[in-house]
């Protein structure tokens, strides 16, 4: 197998389901998918609505690379990006907080999370699952 990607440009919606059908198709392990899934909803919604904040008039795009190894998703939104600080992986300290679940999830669904430096830009990857011969 080489390396195949496809490049993704929809609205900001929280209209996901579609999207992340397609998003997943690479990933044969439903329980993998699953766990997938729920971290890349996060990084989606996320981008929805604190990056573009919820105008249906700005695009994210969604870059997914598939290797032998790896699977990895890029999203990217248009607004002015998390700074350093707010990229947190641990949970909020107060329990009725009212956000900071969403990247503690991303973190724990993926392998390796790196975000472009104006903050914008996350790239999610997930190690394949060896293919049998």
């Amino acid at each position: 197998m080489t390396l195949r990607w496809a490049d993704f440009i929809t609205p900001s919606t929280l209209q996901l389901a579609p999207l992340l059908e397609v998003l997943l198709e690479p990933i044969e392990c439903a329980l993998r998918q699953a766990e997938l899934q729920l971290g890349l909803h996060e990084a989606l919604v996320n981008a929805v609505r604190h990056g573009n904040g919820c105008d249906p008039g700005k695009c994210l795009r969604i870059r997914r690379i598939v290797s032998p190894r790896w699977v990895v998703w890029q999203v990217q939104d248009e607004g002015p990006g998390v700074p350093d600080h707010a990229r947190s992986r641990c949970l909020p300290e107060r329990e009725d907080a009212v956000s900071g679940r969403g990247l503690f999830l991303i973190h724990h669904c993926f392998d390796d999370v790196r975000w472009s430096p104006r903050g914008n830009r996350l790239q999610l990857a997930a190690r394949r699952t060896p293919q049998r011969p």
